[in-house]
């Protein structure tokens, strides 16, 4: 099956053949400078370190194309610039949006971007069109064998986690399901809401139930007592909230607990195994600060980096940072499967749910 990147590849091609101009963070792209990214990138000396500090020092500032919500980023981006005084330049947008500009401009010769920070699935298709550059970090021992693809082009920084989450005036903790089959209840009859593009939630559960059953399961759920589908994480948490989603079924664990922390009426569980995603880290290929590309690199996989990243409620990808949230049973969405076989899975989520699943 074709990848699932490829449609984006035939929209920017159809943008470019239109005239299309992507402008820089900065103004004009920089010249590329003397020493590759892939000679920062691939080297292990005993001075690797001391060379990355020199180097991001001379070169100053650091652009990054990342998906993660600002609040989130900004808290590592500080302690980063404050350790090592380089300045990182940020422009934030969906995933899809974030891998379609860096091939975009990679394909026009603009090389502004030095790292990427988005949704594992887009950083295996930026990986298959040759945008990221392979990283031998020493902090890839850190991390969980689902962090780390063969390739070495990017890794997880973070595991995305899909659970369930209700507003806890109107719900109470003790008639929370405890299958998927309980949501047939009659009691969950216009209470419920779902994320409108959440195909590889649904790829995952499907690998760990059953895809029959669970076609079934959902099927029965939607016709006893509907689903309503909502565009974005964030407003179906909110919605949560407000009440008007008693109970969400895929929602990211990290936005609930920041918000049940700061005393919404909000808290999240799990039915059966919660379904994670990982979210990485990539340098470019073509990075033009490629010493500050693999220090920012390295600080975020490092145990200064992960913690801050568990500061924030998320799950961290290094097995030195302990968690609650590391004894919870997990099912790891297979990044392939959701590239590969996006069409299927979004056409399946259209037929259950009748969002866009796209």
């Amino acid at each position: 099956m074709a990848s699932a990147f490829a449609t984006s590849s035939h929209r920017l091609a159809t943008a470019a053949a239109a005239g299309v101009v992507v402008l820089s963070i900065a103004g004009s792209a920089q010249v590329a400078p003397r020493t590759s990214a892939a000679q920062v990138a691939l080297y292990s000396a005993a001075d690797r370190q001391q060379k990355l500090v020199e180097g991001a020092r001379k070169e100053g500032t650091l652009a990054v194309y990342t998906s993660a919500q600002v609040v989130d980023f900004d808290s590592l981006a500080k302690a980063f610039e404050k350790k090592y005084g380089v300045k990182i330049v940020v422009w934030r947008a969906g995933s899809e949006n974030v891998a379609q500009r860096a091939l975009q401009e990679d394909r026009a010769k603009r090389f502004t971007v030095d790292v990427l920070e988005t949704n594992g699935p887009e950083l295996e298709a930026l990986h298959r069109e040759r945008i990221l550059q392979q990283v031998r970090s020493p902090y890839h021992a850190d991390l969980i064998a689902q962090a780390v693809p063969p390739h070495g082009e990017w890794a997880g920084v973070r595991m995305n986690v899909f659970v369930q989450a209700y507003n806890t005036r109107l719900v109470k903790k003790q008639d929370l399901p405890k299958t998927w089959e309980d949501l047939t209840n009659p009691r969950w009859k216009g209470k419920l809401g779902i994320e409108q593009e959440d195909t590889d939630w649904l790829a995952g559960l499907f690998s760990d139930i059953g895809e029959a059953k669970g076609r079934a399961i959902f099927q029965s759920i939607a016709a006893s007592n509907g689903i309503s589908v909502r565009k974005g994480h964030t407003l179906l948490t909110q919605l949560v909230i407000s009440g008007e989603v008693p109970l969400a079924l895929t929602v990211y664990n990290y936005k609930a607990e920041q918000l049940k922390n700061q005393g919404a009426p909000i808290d999240w569980f799990s039915i059966g195994k919660a379904i994670a995603r990982p979210n990485g880290i990539a340098v470019a290929r073509n990075a033009s600060h490629p010493h500050a590309a693999v220090l920012f690199y390295d600080f975020t996989l490092s145990p200064e980096g992960q913690q801050i990243i568990a500061s924030r409620e998320f799950v961290p990808t290094s097995k030195k940072i302990d968690t609650k949230l590391n004894q919870l049973p997990m099912t790891f969405v297979d990044v392939k499967v959701a590239i590969d076989e996006k069409a299927k899975w979004s056409a399946l989520y259209r037929q259950l749910f009748g969002g866009h699943g796209a």
